[in-house]
């Protein structure tokens, strides 16, 4: 391109073209590099000229589930596979009786109306304490440990009080009991320190989230126990992941083999509806505890003619359909 030349001047420039925004032309001026015809910089002018236009990015569709869902994709269960399930299981074994004193106050009724004598209602701190002792142990030895604490306490400010092993002592039927009296100990203090008085009927009137952020303040106090509070003493819509409801959900398909008990729960909540969460988690536990077919990792190796009375053989799935 050759140079040209104004009259009034004698300095060549370059012609680069018009500008895009103000249609001016633009040149280069070959005696001072920085300045450009129509008070415009050499670089605004050439970058314009030369800069391609900014493709505009689709937009990104909305996902169906929240942003924690671990599993985006993994399309089981559904709600019409939930409810199969519950209904198999609920024909095969009956409501199990160890859960329906907390069914009856999902329904509004309470345990005091089918016992004689009538039992008191649990308390959320109540049911808390129990959770917490039922860690590592079974349902029938923290039960065990729960009664000796209360005969041992009457109160729960007489633990805050207590300074000697008396908490321990009392719990010590049911294992790690140094670190579960640790655990109360520090959560009714911090309960006391925050609201004045130990009790946590308060929870009641909270969303899910509030009382998850209120009980995982506490050391110790994990997910899963939270989740059995939710469901259990404050009759919230949950879905507690312990090991029985881990391996058979991973049995029929509804996690990948690969989850975590942490990525189970945030994905089977997502997943369950609200109104068989409760009935499905009971059941998983109790048919958990008394299949043989399904305590073998995967429902696959399963005890000869196991298959013939176990409701869920034909839910389950090899490693190989269930991995993703």
């Amino acid at each position: 391109m050759g140079a040209l030349r104004f009259a009034k001047t004698s300095r060549p420039y370059i012609f680069l073209g018009l500008i895009n925004s103000s249609r001016q032309p633009a040149y280069y001026d070959l005696a001072f590099p920085t300045n450009i015809a129509g008070d415009r910089r050499l670089g605004e002018a050439a970058g314009e000229m030369t800069r391609k236009p900014k493709r505009k990015l689709p937009a990104t569709p909305a996902r169906p589930y929240s942003s924690l869902e671990p599993y985006y994709g993994h399309a089981s269960p559904t709600p019409a596979q939930c409810l199969a399930v519950r209904d198999a299981l609920l024909a095969f074994h009956g409501f199990p009786d160890e859960f329906a004193p907390f069914r009856l106050l999902r329904l509004g009724l309470s345990p005091e109306d089918e016992s004689d004598p009538p039992n008191p209602r649990p308390t959320v701190l109540d049911g808390l304490v129990t959770t917490l002792l039922s860690q590592n142990t079974t349902d029938a030895i923290s039960r065990r440990a729960f009664a000796s604490l209360k005969a041992a306490f009457p109160s729960w400010d007489q633990v805050v009080d207590e300074e000697g092993n008396g908490l321990e002592d009392a719990i010590r039927c049911g294992g790690l009991a140094a670190t579960k009296a640790a655990r109360i100990r520090a959560m009714l203090r911090g309960v006391k320190e925050k609201r004045g008085v130990i009790c946590l009927e308060y929870l009641r009137e909270l969303s899910v989230d509030e009382v998850k952020r209120e009980l995982s303040q506490f050391k110790g106090i994990g997910p899963k126990t939270v989740a059995c509070v939710l469901m259990f003493y404050l009759q919230k819509d949950d879905f507690p992941v312990d090991t029985h409801v881990l391996r058979i959900t991973k049995a029929i398909g509804w996690v990948p083999s690969i989850a975590t008990r942490e990525k189970a729960y945030i994905h089977l909540n997502n997943k369950i509806p609200d109104d068989l969460k409760f009935d499905l988690n009971c059941l998983f536990v109790t048919h958990g505890k008394l299949c043989q077919s399904c305590t073998i990792k995967l429902g696959a190796q399963k005890t000869k003619g196991a298959n013939a009375v176990c409701p869920l053989a034909s839910y389950c799935c090899s490693e190989e359909i269930i991995q993703e």
